[in-house]
């Protein structure tokens, strides 16, 4: 299953950039997101509690991101384990561009369930992972623009 979006954010695209890469910035946009942390650079091992119809699970799992191209996107690979209710996977491709009232950015991502999510239907599990990752970045979105609001940061680019 396959879904995009795009979010407008008011920030330059290297703000964006720096938040897209804080893993305390990361751990407050995932929904249900229960403990993050780095394992390196690029790993990060996370508990996450989600919900799909009558499947209420902790996931435990990592999130890898790699193909790295600042300040104009990755990839975001994320897996994880809930025990007897199955696993879940996702990719996502984040794009940033420069935008009239900040950056934009996109995404394209792609999910796989499999255990008991996979019995629950594919078009309530497509509805809950698109909704899962609109609020990811949807809360990204607002950390970011409150961030900005906030004058940090804005006079700070690009010197250093």
């Amino acid at each position: 299953m396959e879904f995009t979006g795009s979010q407008t954010i008011a920030a330059s695209r290297e703000q964006v950039w720096k938040g897209l890469n804080d893993p305390l910035v990361l751990q407050a946009c995932v929904p249900g997101c229960e403990s993050f942390t780095a394992e390196s650079e690029d790993e990060f091992k996370a508990v996450v509690v989600a919900a799909v119809g009558p499947v209420k699970a902790k996931f435990k799992g990592t999130l890898l991101l790699s193909e790295r191209d600042g300040p104009n996107g990755y990839r975001i690979a994320g897996q994880g384990e809930g025990g007897i209710a199955g696993f879940g996977k996702m990719t996502a491709v984040v794009t940033l561009a420069d935008a009239d009232e900040g950056t934009l950015l996109t995404y394209v991502a792609e999910a796989q369930v499999g255990g008991k999510l996979a019995q629950i239907g594919s078009r309530l599990v497509t509805s809950v992972a698109n909704k899962l990752a609109a609020e990811f970045f949807k809360r990204f979105n607002t950390t970011m623009s409150a961030t900005m609001s906030a004058g940090q940061g804005m006079e700070q680019v690009g010197h250093g």
